[in-house]
């Protein structure tokens, strides 16, 4: 287990980890500018896919884990890892290519995700918008970067004036409040990405994000939005379980309260 007990240990952990970031998402980019990926289908689903890359990527990040502490725990996206099957302890959350439907169609608006936690609770997120070259990192502690400039705490705007990202899937099937908060927004916007549309609302390009997240696409997210003030729940006002999958609802605290009042509604 990796001492965390003050914040100059998260700091240089924290610095530590930006660093494999940062040199596995220039591979990325190189090797993706290179040649087209190796994709394969999860479950016979044509939207769903896997990538040789993300297979290296989370082979990479485990090992690079697992040179501070062999016994880590860890929840991905592709199969391999010593599973968590509890929160207890430290738990390290790994999402080796996010948004891959645009990776291969479009070679943009995807990212690479990392996140621990202990006992249940964020204590440090990575998101790297890999095609921008940006690396969002921090948490509570020690404060949210964008590289290295410190972001501010999230304005209180209600939904009136927002920009909100939504699940694209969920909105065309009438899931509510989906259609409901996209009426009443300023502006609605579908990326296909968690990590890219939570890098929107870090630096204020939006206000608020509602999807059903695994727990690789939400970890590291919920680690800098909770650093930045934004609610992290369920619409029913509940935690994430981190184990699962959940609607999430990330958003400033007067649009949570507005939109979970059009879910019971």
């Amino acid at each position: 287990m990796i001492k965390l007990s003050d914040k100059n240990q998260l700091i240089k952990l924290d610095e530590q980890v930006s660093s494999w970031m940062k040199r596995l998402a220039q591979q990325t980019k190189e090797e993706r500018q290179r040649q087209a990926p190796d994709v394969s289908y999860k479950n016979g689903d044509r939207r769903n896919l896997v990538t040789d890359l993300d297979r290296a990527n989370q082979r990479v990040l485990i090992e690079k884990v697992q040179s501070l502490d062999p016994e880590a725990r860890f929840v991905c996206e592709e199969a391999g890892e010593r599973r968590a099957t509890t929160m207890a302890g430290q738990v390290w959350f790994i999402d080796p290519i996010d948004g891959t439907l645009n990776f291969v169609l479009e070679d943009r608006d995807y990212a690479i995700m990392m996140a621990l936690y202990q006992d249940g609770e964020p204590v440090l997120g990575w998101i790297c918008d890999v095609p921008a070259g940006r690396l969002f990192h921090g948490g509570k502690q020690t404060g949210v970067y964008m590289d290295n400039q410190a972001l501010p705490v999230v304005k209180n705007q209600s939904l009136r004036d927002a920009v909100v990202i939504v699940s694209g899937r969920r909105l065309v099937v009438g899931e509510k409040p989906y259609g409901e908060m996209a009426l009443q927004a300023r502006a609605v916007r579908v990326i296909g990405s968690a990590g890219i549309s939570f890098t929107r609302l870090f630096t204020g390009s939006a206000q608020a994000y509602l999807s059903k997240l695994s727990p690789w696409d939400l970890a590291a997210g919920r680690a800098l939005a909770e650093g930045l003030g934004y609610q992290v729940k369920n619409l029913d006002g509940s935690l994430p379980n981190m184990l699962l999958s959940n609607s999430v609802l990330i958003a400033t605290n007067e649009i949570h309260r507005e939109i979970s009042k059009m879910a019971k509604d």
